[in-house]
């Protein structure tokens, strides 16, 4: 029997860990992915967009952070249905039902029409497409010109200590604690694996250049640990 896709597999991970997403993300950061979404947040604040695309939406948090902090529509998309199961109970939960909407969608097949989005993001997706290049002109495709894409992924620290403690951290302390929570010892081993095969920095942002994106830029935060990436069509 063939073996599944990384599309296939990545479906099944976050189906099985959906119930304690949101817990180890939060528990795993000390709660600092919070304060990096509202940096991404603040950026886009100032594009003063009407229509956001956010992409590997997962349970919603970038997109809920994005419709409290300003008058948009959001349209989260996310291959897991579980997960988007748990977003949407999120968004009822916070009365954003009419301004966020959350649907089954393939980040490299995207249900929209060209040219449609004023601002697309993603938060810790992109490493985890089966083609990142596919779909990252899947969503320059739907943005509209002069629009924006915002990506919020983990990066590489380069700089001592913090470079040693977060490759202890992520190798060792990440595997064992996301184990004793989900039960899964695949998604926790599959985290720090995945990040550190991410083209993280000026690779990242000759990539996006590469799909035909300019103004490339990127913010470091926290040491390295995470960067946003930001480009426009």
């Amino acid at each position: 029997m063939a073996s599944p896709s990384k599309k296939e597999s990545i479906r099944e991970m976050f189906d099985d860990i959906s119930s304690d997403y949101d817990f180890l993300n939060h528990f795993l950061s000390f709660g600092i992915d919070f304060l990096w979404r509202k940096r991404l947040v603040g950026l886009l604040k100032k594009k003063r967009p009407g229509l956001v695309l956010d992409v590997a939406t997962g349970t919603g948090d970038l997109a809920i952070a994005i419709a409290m902090a300003m008058p948009v529509q959001v349209t989260g998309v996310d291959i897991s249905e579980k997960m988007l199961a748990i977003g949407r109970a999120k968004v009822d939960g916070k009365g954003l039902s009419n301004v966020v909407h959350l649907q089954v969608a393939d980040a490299e097949s995207l249900p929209f029409p060209d040219d449609y989005f004023d601002v697309i993001t993603v938060a810790f997706g992109v490493r985890n497409f089966e083609n990142p290049d596919k779909g990252l002109r899947e969503m320059r495709r739907v943005l509209r010109p002069g629009g924006v894409m915002m990506i919020l992924e983990f990066s590489h620290p380069g700089s001592f200590p913090m470079k040693q403690l977060y490759g202890i951290y992520s190798r060792f302390v990440i595997p064992v604690m996301g184990r004793i929570v989900s039960g899964s010892s695949k998604a926790y081993t599959y985290l720090p694996e995945s990040v550190a095969a991410f083209p993280s920095g000026d690779k990242f942002l000759a990539i996006l250049s590469g799909v035909g994106l300019k103004n490339e830029s990127c913010l470091i935060l926290s040491a390295g640990i995470a960067s946003i990436y930001c480009a426009e069509k």
